[in-house]
């Protein structure tokens, strides 16, 4: 039992763990107070502690655990990012090879004892327990398949800015908002993020949000155009200083520009993205080519060497080949062989290509930038995930069997509501072969579990799957009334099923304890809601257009139906951003 009699738990962290580690530790033990209101200390003394935390080479406690038990723990040494869970001598060990292999381990527990990666960003209800039993053992998960996985905030505007500014006060990210979105990429076991950056600049908005990534325990990257550790909005507020971003005619304000973003990351492991695109995720000019991105790269690759004094290969960096940046690799450019190359879905979910059998022997390894939000042509997608389960599952299984393992960035625009694929691409790039075709569903069930409950979780993920089949179909922004043929009774069978799933969420919704309806609100009834209710409209407007042009007056019925579902929707996102959680979520939708 990890409590005593008086319902007080003492927990022990080395004082010279590293900070992200005691976080964490803060992080857990307000975990265990929330699930049965325990008095949790933290000590630096291990004597009488229940549960001894700590990193090798980092705590003496698990220095010494580790030499008394070779056989159990010897699987830590030389392993990235692993932790281990047991029991010894009546204490609660979680031993971690480095600082987030520990960090994943407190993480687990909180896991374990039903507090869900989402309490925050899902409103994820917290199950009151008066006891907290661990099972005797040794428990791993072993080493992470992909060496960095995380999440790309992007598309930002206007409704993370605007809720961030709501919540926080800021026209930016500060480091009160990162530190909420950092806990929960260490909590879903990610360890990267691509920060957001239309109007924002992450390193220059606020000089705390690179330290705060850094102590606790995440890794930056910039986009694939964000050269060099600088933001976009760097150089966009400063053009009239700045002058052209272009590489042929302003050399030497650019490469002063590179440096400064390398001088700035040193001391973090932030990944560097070298090469570059026209300004604002542009095209290069036309009169770019092959010959003059590899200079550029040459060029970066030194300052980074002349910055860290050390070689360039020393520093982790990515290119991606994004759009027309394809052309050049296909066309014959070389890239230095450490560099990771940065592979591109299609925007839509679809893996467009993977290395071949030499390629995949490079030393950078390959990387996957995937999107479950998208603005470009032909249309922008941005507002309720439309990415099929097994859509994702296939993709992200097809990189794995292909070597594409140092690098998984997810899309993810404004992070809500794309809570359950940000856990399903973050779970594969963990462990890519522990779902298959045959027990993918199970993934949406055990979400479904941490979310709801083990009694709510089937029917809830049902209607998950569902939702995501559906949306896949056909963006909500390429959807019109021409998308379905009203003749051969398509149009309305789309939307019955639609009006079908709404009703049987609303049967669910009505049965759950209040303390999951703002959760299930958040992660399945507004989604399903918002999308069928946009399908009923453009359903509305077809059977307009058709009978307006039969002089038939019912034509005027269906316009009223237009402007009534036209009307709901403001009715569902008022409700999305002033009533779910008491308002939490106010400009979010």
């Amino acid at each position: 039992m990890l409590l005593n009699q008086n319902n007080e738990v003492t927990i022990f962290v080395d004082q010279n763990d590293c900070k992200g580690v005691m976080t964490a530790v803060r992080n857990m033990s307000t975990d265990i107070n929330k699930v049965c209101g325990a008095d949790v200390k933290i000590s630096t003394n291990s004597n009488n502690a229940k549960i001894i935390v700590g990193t090798i080479g980092h705590s003496a406690a698990i220095d010494k655990i580790m030499k008394q038990r070779k056989n159990d723990m010897k699987q830590l040494k030389g392993k990235r990012e692993m932790y281990v869970i047991t029991i010894d001598n009546g204490q609660l060990v979680i031993a971690g090879s480095d600082r987030r292999g520990t960090i994943y381990g407190i993480y687990e527990l909180s896991k374990q004892i039903g507090v869900s990666p989402w309490y925050y960003w899902a409103d994820t209800p917290i199950e009151q327990h008066k006891h907290i039993y661990i099972k005797k053992g040794v428990y791993t998960d072993g080493e992470p398949a992909v060496r960095y996985r995380g999440i790309f905030l992007n598309d930002e505007a206007p409704c993370l800015t605007t809720w961030v500014k709501n919540t926080f006060g800021t026209e930016y990210g500060n480091h009160e908002f990162y530190a909420k979105v950092f806990e929960l990429i260490l909590r879903l076991k990610g360890n990267l993020l691509w920060p957001a950056m239309w109007g924002w600049a992450f390193y220059a908005d606020d000089e705390l949000n690179s330290k705060t990534a850094d102590e606790m325990g995440v890794i930056i990257g910039t986009s694939h155009h964000e050269p060099m550790a600088r933001n976009h909005q760097e150089w966009a507020r400063n053009r009239d200083k700045y002058g052209k971003w272009n590489y042929n005619t302003n050399q030497e304000v650019l490469d002063k520009f590179f440096k400064e973003g390398i001088e700035r990351r040193q001391g973090t492991e932030d990944i560097v993205t070298i090469g570059m695109r026209g300004d604002g995720d542009e095209a290069m000019s036309e009169e770019s080519d092959v010959a003059l991105l590899e200079k550029i790269i040459r060029n970066q690759r030194q300052i980074i060497s002349d910055v860290t004094k050390q070689r360039a290969d020393k520093t982790p960096q990515m290119w991606a080949l994004y759009k027309e940046v394809m052309d050049y690799y296909d066309k014959g450019m070389k890239v230095p062989d450490d560099v990771t190359i940065l592979l591109c879905d299609d925007n839509w979910g679809n893996v467009r290509r993977v290395p071949n059998a030499k390629e995949a022997k490079r030393a950078g390894g390959w990387g996957l930038y995937y999107h479950v939000d998208y603005v470009g042509a032909p249309r922008n997608s941005k507002w309720i995930n439309v990415t099929p389960t097994q859509n994702m599952w296939e993709q992200l299984s097809l990189a794995s069997e292909y070597g594409i393992d140092r690098i998984w960035i997810l899309n993810v625009g404004d992070l809500k509501p794309m809570e359950y694929p940000i856990s399903l691409f973050l779970d594969m790039a963990w462990n890519p072969k522990r779902y298959n075709e045959t027990n993918i569903t199970d993934h949406t069930l055990d979400f479904c579990k941490q979310q709801f409950g083990d009694e709510q979780a089937e029917e809830a993920a049902r209607l998950l799957n569902l939702c995501c089949k559906y949306n896949g179909r056909i963006t909500a922004e390429m959807l019109d009334r021409n998308t379905y043929n009203l003749e051969t009774g398509e149009w309305e069978k789309v939307v019955n099923d639609y009006m079908k799933l709404e009703a049987e969420a609303l049967r669910q919704f009505i049965t759950l304890k209040d303390e999951y309806k703002d959760t299930y609100r958040e992660i399945i009834l507004f989604p399903i809601q918002a999308i069928g209710n946009l399908y009923q409209m453009y359903f509305a407007q077809a059977m307009n257009h058709k009978l307006y042009k039969n002089n038939d007056p019912d034509a005027n019925k269906w316009a009223d139906k237009v402007e009534e579902a036209f009307r709901r929707d403001s009715v569902l996102c008022a409700q999305y951003n002033h009533e779910i959680a008491g308002g939490k979520w106010n400009g979010m939708m």
